[in-house]
């Protein structure tokens, strides 16, 4: 559909029962309610979400709040919009139909027994991955049956080298992926020394999406634990940044990994006291080779990770050490949010603070036009005040004609305080 149906109406006039009583606009998901008042779908669900528990045509008391679809309704409209596309109307897709509780019920069940045939456990589970994959309201419905819970009691009963018991687990991982676990799940999987190094143990596992689902479930579980002792279970296990690196650093045709990774080795990075792992293991290289390839919200997380890592010697040393670490974080001052410009910011002021060459590289990457622009911008106070500090740290490695030419920043009222 365009952008709005109200230009449609000087030239072709909607049906009024077409229209969702509630919105006034054309129905793309005509549902029925108890009374026998249809709505489109999304209408009448804001109006139960907001606490009204009245039919809006005919304020009769809804005593049931099942929605059903009038699919009758909805291939007329359908047909009505294939019949004046030359007004410029197009014809609204087919719905998906939210999941069944009680289908999404029995899929746990089964996948859940442990009486059941494995295969038909299994089958049960891609079932329900599909359904997870399909939409925000699958999903609510899966997390409102405990299935969170239920999956994370089948992974972790019998761990063991069971190939067929494997892909049982794998399937569960890849459906847990997908969803937050409340904190009593959270410690109830980092709490236990086994249940963590069954999850680390995966990261080298021959298959890409097994690695990457489990990554994702130790990156969920690290932050849904307010525990920094739980959350070093994780950390200081062996092998789990060699892990997590390595799913950073898979070839860019699975950009999911991308995501994951990055999210996970930044999770594991809020444990200060093994950051000096992530530097051992490679993190370093990882961060500024994969750093233009990142989206925005990953950037953030890249460049928070980047600045995490600058707080310890090791890691402020090896990012010195790289060649590109310097220009890329000058490069990168104002071009993707005011979250990634103060960690870059804070990066270079750790850098510079402990390396006279990087001070040296900072200013011929162009480093002052980027800060004085930046203490004038709207960024956060945070950023323009490592700025005014790298400024400061600056001042002596500036060329000479820097200050003559910089009339344009104000940076007499810059630097001068």
């Amino acid at each position: 559909m365009r952008g709005s149906l109200e230009p449609l109406d000087m030239a072709v006039q909607i049906p009024y029962y077409f229209r969702c009583p509630i919105s006034l606009e054309l129905m793309r998901d005509p549902v029925t309610v108890c009374t026998g008042q249809t709505y489109d779908r999304t209408s009448i669900e804001s109006w139960v979400a907001t606490g009204n528990t009245t039919c809006p045509v005919t304020r009769a008391p809804l005593t049931d709040f099942t929605l059903i679809p009038n699919h009758t309704l909805r291939r007329l409209i359908q047909e009505w919009c294939v019949a004046n596309r030359s007004f410029g109307i197009e014809r609204i897709p087919t719905p998906k139909q939210p999941a069944d509780p009680a289908l999404v019920r029995s899929l746990l069940n089964q996948a859940s027994s442990a009486s059941s045939h494995l295969n038909y456990r299994i089958s049960a589970l891609k079932r329900l991955r599909g359904l997870a994959r399909d939409s925000d309201k699958n999903r609510a419905v899966i997390s409102a049956n405990n299935a969170s819970e239920i999956l994370l009691s089948v992974v972790f009963s019998s761990i063991n080298t069971d190939s067929q018991s494997d892909a049982l687990n794998h399937e569960c991982l890849a459906i847990l992926s997908l969803f937050q676990l409340s904190e009593p799940e959270c410690v109830f999987v980092a709490s236990d020394p086994d249940r963590v190094g069954y999850l680390v143990s995966l990261l080298s596992h021959p298959c890409v999406d097994v690695r990457v689902n489990s990554a994702a479930l130790i990156e969920i579980v690290i932050a849904g634990t307010r525990s920094t002792e739980l959350r070093a279970q994780f950390s200081n296990a062996d092998g789990i940044f060699e892990g997590i690196i390595g799913i950073l650093n898979y070839p860019l045709a699975y950009p999911r990994a991308l995501k994951i990774g990055i999210k996970a080795l930044f999770a594991l990075c809020l444990v200060k006291q093994h950051r000096h792992k992530a530097v051992t293991a490679g993190g370093v290289e990882a961060l500024i080779d994969r750093l233009g390839e990142f989206e925005k919200c990953d950037a953030e997380r890249a460049l928070a990770t980047i600045e995490l890592l600058c707080r310890i010697p090791s890691g402020c040393a090896a990012f010195a050490a790289h060649a590109l670490t310097v220009p890329l974080l000058v490069k990168i001052i104002l071009k993707i949010s005011d979250r990634a410009t103060e960690y870059a910011a804070g990066a270079l002021l750790s850098l510079c603070s402990t390396s006279e060459q990087a001070q040296r590289d900072a200013v011929a990457a162009g480093v002052l036009t980027q800060l004085l622009l930046l203490v004038q911008s709207d960024c956060t106070e945070r950023a323009k005040r490592k700025a005014q500090m790298l400024l400061k740290l600056l001042r002596d490695s500036w060329p000479d004609d820097s200050i003559a030419n910089s009339d344009d920043f104000a940076c007499s009222d810059v630097v001068g305080f």
